[in-house]
């Protein structure tokens, strides 16, 4: 017999720096799997590339055998505490690199992977091509999607996951840019805007902080944990590594907009049917 979806999920949102090493960002995120568990959270979820930072002038350095490593080391963690962690890393394949967050399970295996589609920034979109499908998965039983970071600003990303049933978006984000960027991204209202009001599922984002060694940019900060209605249950600040956490009432998350869209207008619900059985078609394709 399938076990009963839960009526809750408790979140953890990791805010970290984004221009850090690998040996301390794994030691990081390490830690803070070990605080969200200890929290009694269910899921863990870190930045956009928390692993192999988003800092490119290093990353591109990276030996791919130890990314690999840290990943494993995450996947053993996750195991340890028993919980589910998304986490990213920005990874070199056979012709470019692809900006990936790993969904890893509480045995320790990663069920689901989703690369980035939307390139943001000049390093990123020198050096990374985007991904080619959208994201569903499961977390005990709760349909779920996933974006990164820029790919928030393109709707239709989370709004078919949500025409298809997904209630929860997570948003692992890195929302760095020239100090006077951040600065207007911060008093226009967020680097990333709430979906609650435009498709009545949870929004919950994990962004960064700090600046890297040329101190030629800065990144936003601002985690949150956001309910159907975009009002905030939880929310981090501009500057400190911090984790933020949320019991999510999933009754709350009915998706009514994003259904309402797949009738109205008549003439589109075909193209919308169509495009979800599409979208479910890829979703478990590992991107290459």
């Amino acid at each position: 017999m399938a076990a009963r979806k839960p009526d809750t999920l408790q979140v953890s949102c990791v805010q970290m720096h984004w221009a850090r090493s690998i040996e301390c960002n794994l030691e990081r995120t390490l830690a803070y799997i070990a605080s969200a568990a200890k929290a009694g959270s269910r899921v863990a979820l870190f930045p956009e590339a928390n692993l192999t930072s988003y800092y490119f002038p290093y990353l591109v350095t990276l030996d791919q055998e130890a990314v690999a490593d840290a990943l494993r080391r995450t996947c053993a963690a996750a195991r340890q505490h028993g919980i589910w962690v998304i986490a990213g890393t920005i990874r070199k394949t056979r012709d470019r690199y692809l900006n990936l967050s790993h969904v890893i399970s509480p045995a320790g295996r990663i069920v689901h992977e989703y690369a980035k589609v939307n390139m943001a920034g000049r390093d990123e979109m020198k050096y990374c091509r985007g991904g080619n499908k959208l994201s569903l998965f499961e977390i005990d039983g709760i349909l779920c999607t996933i974006v990164i970071c820029r790919d928030g600003r393109h709707p239709e990303l989370y709004r078919l996951p949500a025409m298809a049933g997904a209630q929860i978006l997570f948003h692992p984000s890195c929302s760095s840019d020239e100090i006077e960027a951040v600065c207007w991204k911060r008093t226009s209202g967020r680097a990333q805007q709430p979906v609650g009001p435009t498709t009545k599922i949870f929004h919950c984002v994990a962004n960064t902080v700090g600046q890297p060694p040329d101190g030629k940019q800065t990144s936003s900060g601002s985690s949150f944990i956001r309910e159907p209605a975009g009002i905030p249950l939880a929310e981090a600040g501009y500057y400190q590594e911090e984790m933020i956490t949320a019991v999510l009432d999933l009754s709350r998350a009915d998706r009514s907009y994003a259904i309402d869209s797949m009738n109205h207008p008549p003439f589109l619900a075909p193209y919308w049917r169509k495009m979800i059985a599409d979208m479910k078609r890829r979703a478990n394709t590992k991107p290459r």
